[in-house]
């Protein structure tokens, strides 16, 4: 393979492996401020399109109902009727304020650790060979996910519980703190990294290897934003299937405290207990067919976000209008 090029010298590496980037496309080429600026908008962005789809799928995650598309759809409609159209995003203000620096951290990491990995392979300011291309995308994701997990476990909570219970983002904290405990607050992080090394890996390499794909084919230096579109979906839809039924195990133990989930203390005591009373599929798999449609949405609309917001600020760079 191609990352092995500096054991093995003899071995030839094809010319689109080491496909060099246009200077735009470069990472090194950025600032860390920029990484993050273009990252939180990603973020921000791409969740509050999916927010409604996202809340009703933690609401089926966590319980022991059947999911559906028909009952998904009729959750979503009660929900409208009973509290209005805005609850149908309750929980977004806990979710901006995680998912902002989360996004910020992930794709901030992301250009650090390619520029880093570029350097030990001899790859730097070209397109990474697979595994260094995998490799970044973990650690990009574990970086973010370590740096920002409490706010998950509120945005959890505040999306399954009424609003007389937790009335704002820090009233969740004050109220998990005294009530349940400090540790509460990491409840459910081993199954989350376990997830998020597969899933950010996976979405990174998948995006990084189509757009890659795509100019070698096309010699235009970048995609055109439907095109992005297209690529983030598929990473999305790949990434998030591989690493599903680790994000149900996730949401059953950071809930637990608010639905009773005595049997949800650890990874492979929520693993038998789901598997035992609901089955694999209809458990571990219960609201993925909602995720096909919002995670292909959320992660396009981040990724081309990103990327569409580094290009602006390169233009207004380029036209004097911040300095370099």
């Amino acid at each position: 393979m191609a990352h092995h090029v500096q054991d093995h010298p003899g071995i030839p590496v094809a010319q689109a492996t080491v496909l060099t980037l246009s200077p735009s496309a470069q990472p090194n080429r950025w600032t860390v401020l920029d990484s993050l600026v273009c990252g939180a908008a990603a973020g921000a962005v791409a969740k509050t399109a999916i927010a409604p789809l996202d809340r009703t799928k933690i609401i089926f995650q966590v319980s022991s109902n059947r999911f559906s598309a028909k009952e998904a759809l009729r959750l979503l409609y009660c929900t409208y009727l009973k509290d209005g159209f805005l609850s149908l995003w309750r929980g977004n203000s806990a979710t901006m304020v995680r998912v902002i620096p989360y996004a910020a951290i992930q794709f901030c990491s992301h250009d650090q650790y390619k520029s880093i990995l570029g350097a030990h392979y001899g790859f730097q300011g070209k397109a990474l060979p697979p595994l260094p291309r995998f490799l970044a995308g973990s650690l990009a994701g574990t970086t973010a996910t370590m740096l920002t997990y409490p706010l998950d476990m509120v945005r959890a909570r505040m999306a399954v519980t009424a609003r007389e219970m937790y009335s704002n983002v820090l009233h969740v904290f004050v109220r998990i703190s005294q009530e349940e405990g400090l540790r509460t607050l990491y409840r459910g992080f081993t199954p989350t990294i376990l997830g998020v090394i597969p899933y950010a890996g996976i979405t990174f390499f998948t995006y990084e290897s189509l757009k890659k794909l795509h100019t070698e084919k096309t010699r235009r230096a970048q995609p055109y934003p439907h095109e992005r579109l297209a690529f983030g979906a598929c990473a999305g839809m790949i990434g998030q299937s591989a690493s599903y039924p680790l994000d149900v195990v996730r949401r059953r133990m950071q809930t637990a405290g608010v639905t009773g989930g005595a049997a949800y203390g650890t990874v492979l005591g929520t693993l038998r207990h789901i598997v035992t009373t609901e089955g694999v599929v209809r458990g571990l798999y219960k609201g993925l067919s909602m995720n096909w449609v919002k995670g292909p949405i959320a992660v396009g609309v981040s990724f081309s976000t990103f990327d569409l917001a580094h290009e602006m600020l390169s233009r207004f760079r380029r036209a004097g209008h911040f300095p370099h």
